[in-house]
């Protein structure tokens, strides 16, 4: 048995190419870093790799996490710019001893000297927004307080193997006009990410401030552990955080994926909609639409014209 999960419609050619390798018997190590290569690769996806959107100071710093179920092998870059690929750099530090999460120039130099691929990872559409988000309001830009901010679009994959092994991993530029050096979940376990084969694995997407103070990927596992399926514990844990978290603060857009051992999808929102892609051993690669309904995720598959209409606006 295989399946796979990805956050936002925007893995879909990624997924598709994953799902192919595991019908073949690949890892679902090499299932994550394919699905998220092809997103990061694809300057049309404003939140990820190559295109993604800069910081205040027009750099795009990038991060990335990779977690083995199995082995329990750890790897995680933070801040890291001109790196082609952040999750390969991720995927080879998990199987280090020691050092297995980098930031800044330590990860970069570390790229340098095993070889990883170096690029400018600014676009000039990415350049454009800049320039228009400066022009839009330049006094909201020197506030730091989150008001200009967009929870952003990570892509988080989870996959599991015909060996029954589950790996998860992540990659994002974080936050579009983020104070240099700001990290978000994406890179941290627990919280952007958590695998164990015993149960199962999940992923998080939107704003990294509120999803760090809640571990909730540790928590999904944790519900799955508990003998919830891949659903249910992302529901738990999604009504758990959100009900938290409102009681104290605003917070804002908030969603996660999650696969159990024996290949269920799961996944939770408390936003409007949020998309991901889906496939397995029985079902050819869909995209679903999970919706909050007065405190309760709904999902349904998304029509043809609803990706016709993702895709043109983000060309």
């Amino acid at each position: 048995m295989w399946a796979i999960i990805g956050t936002w419609a925007m893995v879909k050619n990624g997924i598709e190419k994953a799902n192919n390798l595991l019908k073949e018997g690949a890892s679902s190590k090499e299932a994550i870093k394919i699905a998220i290569n092809d997103v990061e690769d694809n300057p049309y996806f404003k939140s990820v790799g190559y295109g993604g959107l800069p910081n205040k100071n027009m750099e795009v710093e990038l991060d990335a996490g990779f977690m083995d179920g199995d082995t329990f092998d750890i790897g995680a870059v933070m801040a890291v710019k001109n790196i082609k690929n952040p999750i390969d750099l991720a995927i080879k530090l998990s199987k280090e001893n020691y050092n297995n999460i980098l930031a800044g120039i330590g990860a970069e130099a570390y790229a340098d000297q095993n070889g990883f691929e170096r690029c400018n990872m600014l676009t000039d559409r990415a350049k454009d927004k800049y320039f228009a988000r400066l022009k839009e309001d330049r006094a909201k830009l020197s506030a730091y307080d989150g008001s200009d901010y967009d929870a952003a679009d990570t892509v988080c994959v989870c996959a599991l193997d015909d060996s029954n092994n589950i790996s998860v991993g992540t990659s994002t530029s974080g936050l579009f006009m983020k104070h240099p050096g700001r990290v978000g979940d994406s890179p941290l376990v627990g919280s952007g990410f958590y695998a164990n084969s015993e149960y199962g694995a999940c992923a998080a997407t939107g704003m990294g401030e509120d999803l760090m103070r809640h571990l909730i990927s540790y928590e999904v596992v944790r519900n799955m552990k508990d003998g919830l399926n891949a659903q249910e514990a992302c529901q738990k844990a999604m009504e758990e955080i959100d009900k938290k978290l409102k009681a104290k603060r605003e917070i804002s857009d908030l969603s996660i994926i999650a696969i159990d051992k024996n290949g269920n999808m799961g996944a939770a929102t408390n936003t409007k909609e949020f998309s991901f892609v889906y496939a397995s051993e029985k079902e050819s690669p869909t995209i679903y639409l999970a919706k909050n309904i007065e405190g309760m995720t709904t999902i349904e598959k998304a029509s043809e014209k609803w990706f016709e209409e993702y895709m043109s606006t983000r060309r």
